[in-house]
This record gives structure tokens, C-alpha cells and sequence, in this order.
């Protein structure tokens, strides 16, 4: 498993996630994937919502770091710049493979994060509480267990 990276992006008071179904599972995630080799947490997110969703992003700051199972995931408030959301051409939008289960791109309202099983849990109530109140000039650190 490699270390990931990802965005927080938010328009209109609604956040961006993908939508989960995988192994009897229903969950929504963060856009964001794997860094590559010779790439950067800030230009992994950038590809990754390319990839996902379909945007190109500018990123603003990091969030916060989620460090889980002894890798780290990186985490940027974006901003949307170009491109039309939900026309991702990813790996995980081939052919359905129940193995990895269903990816949509989809825009939830900030009043829902907290009443759906939207994960990482620590991250989507510190974008809440964030949202709501201003964001930390540094990263949060976030164990998950």
C-alpha cells in the first residue's frame, strides 16, 4: 500500500466524494489515490482529481495528514478551476470489477458529512468543523486505528 493523497473541495456548502459500493459496503471517500514515484502529495491530489472527478484543481493548502496502517495520506483544500465534474477517465471507471466495487462522483451537502458513513470519520469532521469556522493555518495530524 503507498502513500495517498487527496482533496478537500467544496462549492455551493457541498463537499465532493465519491460514492462506494464495494463488499457489501456503503461508504463514501475522499478523491485522491496512490503518489507515484517521483511525485509530490500536492501533484498526486492534482492528478487525482483529474482522474476522478474529471477537474483540474488548484490547491490551496494542506488539511491534514491521516496516517493509517503506517502510511500517510495527504489531504489539500482545492479550489475548482476547469473541467466538468463527473467526467473522470480513471483506472476505476473500466470495466466493473466487484473486487473494487463502484466509484460516483457525487456533491453532498456539509449538513450530511456527519449523518453518512463518509471516511476517513476524523477527516470528514474536521472539514465540517472547518468549514464552519475557518481553516487551521497548519496540518492536522489524524491517527486512525
Amino acid at each position: 500500500m503507498r502513500n495517498r493523497a487527496g482533496i478537500i473541495l467544496i462549492k455551493d456548502n457541498k463537499l465532493a466524494l465519491i460514492e462506494r459500493h464495494r463488499s457489501d459496503r456503503h461508504y463514501f471517500s475522499f478523491p485522491g489515490g496512490g503518489i507515484d514515484k517521483d511525485e509530490s502529495p500536492q501533484e498526486a491530489a492534482v492528478r487525482e482529481a483529474e482522474e476522478e472527478l474529471g477537474i483540474h484543481v488548484e490547491i490551496k493548502q494542506k488539511v491534514a495528514e491521516v496516517v493509517f496502517w503506517e502510511k500517510t495520506q495527504h489531504y489539500f483544500l482545492a479550489e475548482n478551476f476547469s473541467g466538468e465534474f463527473g467526467t473522470g477517465t480513471g483506472e476505476e471507471y473500466g470495466e466493473y470489477d466487484p473486487a473494487h466495487g463502484t466509484y460516483q462522483p457525487i456533491w453532498m451537502p456539509l449538513e450530511d458529512v456527519l449523518t453518512h458513513n463518509v471516511l476517513p470519520r476524523q477527516l470528514a469532521d474536521l472539514v465540517v468543523r472547518f468549514a464552519n469556522g475557518g481553516w487551521s493555518i497548519e496540518p492536522v495530524i489524524i491517527i486512525e486505528k
